[in-house]
């Protein structure tokens, strides 16, 4: 394939949802592309502005927490997967607005504990906590609300 076309295959790739550049350099390799090649179209893309490492990280972020429901550090832990600067990590954080996301966690954490069904008490909390934990929640909180659930 030249490089003018996978130039216009990869502006339409990044058009159609923010990629990072690892991802954009995998689907350049999977062409059958040279490294010259790929380090000429990732630069074409930088320069016309449909790779940007800081939108995507930062769209990456709201769309985990907005949509899935994850916690800081599931979104600290898979942006670094995608070898994401630490820079654009920070400024992704920055995108969640503190108030909603305790309030998200108040909210997945009450309609969690009252799904689990489990009768025995350390079952249910146990559930409850790794859920939580595998959401990428922070574990203080996590604990905290469990006293709370406990006590009540």
């Amino acid at each position: 394939m030249s490089s003018l076309n996978a130039k216009k295959k990869l502006e339409h790739y990044c058009a159609y949802q923010e990629r990072c550049h690892d991802e954009v350099i995998l689907k350049l390799r999977s062409m059958s592309l040279n490294s010259v090649e790929i380090d000429e179209v990732v630069v074409h893309l930088i320069e016309n502005n449909f790779l940007n490492e800081e939108r995507f990280a930062c769209s990456f972020a709201r769309g985990k927490f907005r949509i899935k429901k994850w916690g800081k550090i599931r979104i600290v832990n898979e942006l670094k997967f995608r070898t994401i600067s630490q820079y654009n990590i920070n400024q992704a954080l920055k995108e969640i607005d503190e108030g909603e996301y305790l309030s998200t966690f108040h909210s997945l954490s009450e309609l969690t504990w009252n799904i689990i069904t489990e009768k025995n008490k350390l079952k249910k909390r146990k559930k409850f906590c790794d859920y939580l934990l595998r959401k990428g929640w922070e574990s203080n909180m996590i604990y905290e609300k469990v006293k709370e659930f406990e006590n009540d």
